[in-house]
């Protein structure tokens, strides 16, 4: 394996749509990124000889993922929260804990020089002075209802940027996950690396099987992935899996015992090796199932887990096109293209967190006007502006309640804007949202307290969500052809004559407007993205 090769793999696998040269510099810093991790104290699983040791993840047929047990993501966060703490209690950080992001502070001269926020305790609105804003702030689960994502993904940060004049790219590309844990509150995330230590996704070969699943013998089950996908078998790219998934149960009618679900299946696995390397996962499963997948297969489905679009950024130093305003992580979008291999989301937070740092502090020290220098009256308006917002949401005496509004919304979205995307229900969606937008001026708030009044911040986010919903929407109508994990029946083919560009959103006149841009393939020149052979 080589850094060349992963990032060939991760453009293969994101269907050519990233711009190439970045998505090299982030591949290329990937081995250092572990090592510093490494360093910061994260428990990465090891060989018996003390080496890191390393997993397979869909899309690639190398063992590259440094992993911690199947909670490597929870150790990064431990690792980077004690490294804050640290620079706090060295006085370097200042944390405002229990704050949400309202808006951008931006002068007559549409450069950002700080941030309005409000405190969900006290419900104070106040303004923060800043030469450079950083955004980390994750994914738009919520827009869908039920995701994997923590359910404070609501992309409302995104959005209110959006909605101040940040462009917004690649909007259309969302990640559903092959397997997750349906829930009546959320879905719980299966991880790839279920399958990544053998994990094998099956279901019965007879639709009408009683039988439970230990006991259906191997010519009665159906390995539909290993057979459709011989090369990359269990572990191909997430949308390939997802597709594949939906095909058995919608197409095939092969779901278990007619509900949408296939069977990930890891009983085969000694199980100190489960307990070794995945006990985390399957101590959720456990835990909200109530049943042991060391003995017994686990029953996954697919839910929406990520979004490969975001704020714009350029590709030399995570910059909006607003001065002052950068973003990093999930919330920007350049690169994983139209789709995410498992295990560069984390790789492609900490190398672009880092590039947005360092470009913050160039920034600053090229501004010729500091945030101490802009007038107060331009914070206080911004601030009153807010004020102003929650004033007419509370004192609002409609009919509607925004937790209906929502759920309306994140049924829509899950059901036309998924996996499968056909015009005519991407045409009504559209105009449903427009409707819901309609309602949500008719709302009514059951708390009107001014005290930790999470219901009005609740509504501030949803109509922010509908807004970031028409985004999505309007670029998965407008993009006639299938790619990654936007997918077209009656546009079954990648067009790389008219669509390999970046979908590039604006707002204007409280409208979504759409243009595009050229990708840059000076790398590698596209080619057929297939998976059931060798690239």
């Amino acid at each position: 394996d080589t850094t060349d090769k992963h990032f060939d793999d991760t453009i293969y696998g994101g269907d050519f749509l990233a711009n190439q040269p970045l998505v090299k510099r982030m591949c290329e810093a990937a081995p250092g990124i572990i090592d510093l991790l490494d360093r910061m104290g994260v428990m990465f699983n090891r060989t018996p000889e003390g080496l890191l040791d390393y997993r397979r993840f869909g899309g690639t047929l190398y063992h590259r993922t440094a992993f911690a047990g199947a909670t490597t993501g929870q150790q990064l966060l431990y690792a980077l929260d004690e490294q804050v703490r640290r620079h706090e209690a060295e006085g370097r950080v200042k944390k405002f804990e229990g704050w949400t992001f309202l808006s951008a502070v931006i002068d007559e001269g549409r450069v950002c020089r700080g941030i309005c926020g409000m405190d969900l305790r006290s419900m104070e609105i106040r303004t923060f002075r800043a030469d450079a804003v950083i955004f980390a702030t994750g994914g738009i689960g919520a827009i869908f209802g039920r995701s994997t994502n923590s359910v404070v993904c609501t992309g409302s940060a995104q959005s209110a940027l959006f909605q101040q004049g940040v462009d917004y790219a690649n909007g259309e590309f969302i990640q559903v996950h092959p397997t997750a844990i349906p829930g009546e509150d959320k879905l719980r995330l299966m991880s790839e690396s279920a399958r990544g230590e053998g994990g094998r996704v099956w279901v019965p070969r007879n639709p009408a099987e009683k039988r439970c699943p230990k006991d259906i013998p191997e010519s009665d089950r159906f390995y539909f992935l290993e057979e459709w996908y011989p090369k990359y078998g269990n572990l191909v790219p997430r949308d390939i899996a997802t597709r594949a998934i939906h095909r058995i149960v919608y197409q095939e009618k092969l779901g278990l015992d007619g509900q949408a679900a296939v069977y990930l299946d890891v009983s085969h696995i000694p199980r100190e090796t489960l307990n070794r390397k995945l006990e985390g996962i399957l101590e959720i499963y456990e835990k909200f199932l109530g049943v042991d997948p060391r003995e017994e297969p686990m029953k996954v489905f697919p839910g929406m887990h990520y979004t490969m679009g975001g704020i714009w950024v350029n590709g030399e130093d995570q910059a909006t096109n607003v001065p002052g305003i950068l973003a990093a992580g999930e919330c920007e979008y350049q690169y994983h293209g139209a789709n995410r291999l498992g295990a560069n989301s984390l790789v492609s937070c900490i190398f672009g967190g880092g590039l947005a740092g360092t470009s913050a502090v160039k920034y600053v020290k090229n501004l010729e006007k500091g945030a101490e220098a802009i007038a107060q009256a331009v914070y206080e308006s911004e601030r009153k502006r807010q004020e102003e917002k929650n004033q007419k949401l509370i004192s609002q005496d409609g009919s509607e309640n925004p937790i209906t509004i929502w759920r309306e919304l994140g049924d829509l979205m899950t059901e036309h804007v998924t996996v499968t995307r056909i015009n005519k229900n991407l045409q009504a969606t559209h105009a449903k949202i427009q409707t819901l937008e309609d309602r949500y001026k008719k709302i009514n708030l059951s708390d009107r307290a001014r005290w930790s009044n999470q219901t009005l911040n609740f509504a501030r986010e949803l109509e922010n969500m509908l807004v970031l919903s028409r985004v999505v929407t309007r670029g998965a109508l407008a993009r006639n052809e299938s790619r990654g994990a936007h997918y077209k029946p009656d546009f079954p083919d990648r067009d790389d004559a008219n669509w390999l560009k970046t979908t590039r959103a604006k707002w204007v006149n409280c409208d979504v407007q759409l243009t595009y841009e050229p990708v840059d393939i000076s790398l590698i020149k596209p080619r057929a993205r297939r998976y059931d052979a060798a690239k």
